[in-house]
């Protein structure tokens, strides 16, 4: 199952490590404890509206950007079967044409053609953990003016 805080918490990461800033930067920025952002980060804790605010605030990033990246992290992860509802052995045919299964130790990958790509790793049959990235659209559809 995933859990919306485990989402939010990478996506927050991700931002953050992207910047190639540290906790503590973002920590005091955001005005926010330390250990408290480490534990939104991993999941543990779930922020408040307000605090995800301060957050994103802190990171330069507008809170809808990152609902909107943890929003299609989970709708992508709602296309793989067991995922978010456990189901029993199913054919690899019944799964959906976006799902790709990578042979190691549970790991799959969903792309979507809205520039997320999605990596879960099954933990357990009530856990999985998720990574999302953003896919940059290839030099070539890029169109550049003169």
């Amino acid at each position: 199952m995933v859990l919306l805080r485990r989402v939010i918490g990478d996506a927050l990461r991700a931002r953050r490590q992207g910047q190639h800033r540290t906790l503590r930067d973002v920590s005091s920025a955001a005005n926010v404890s330390l250990g408290y952002l480490s534990e939104i980060e991993r999941g543990q804790k779930e922020p408040s509206s307000e605090l995800l605010a301060a957050i994103c605030d802190a990171l330069g990033a507008r809170l809808s950007e990152l609902l909107r990246e943890v929003s299609d992290t989970v709708a992508l992860a709602e296309q793989m079967p067991g995922v978010l509802v456990p189901v029993a052995d199913e054919p690899a045919s019944v799964a959906p044409a976006a799902v790709r299964k990578a042979t190691n130790r549970g790991v799959r990958q969903v792309t979507s053609d809205g520039g997320v790509a999605v990596q879960v790793r099954q933990d357990s049959p009530l856990k999985a953990t998720l990574r999302s990235t953003r896919v940059r659209p290839a030099e070539r559809d890029v169109v550049c003016a003169a």
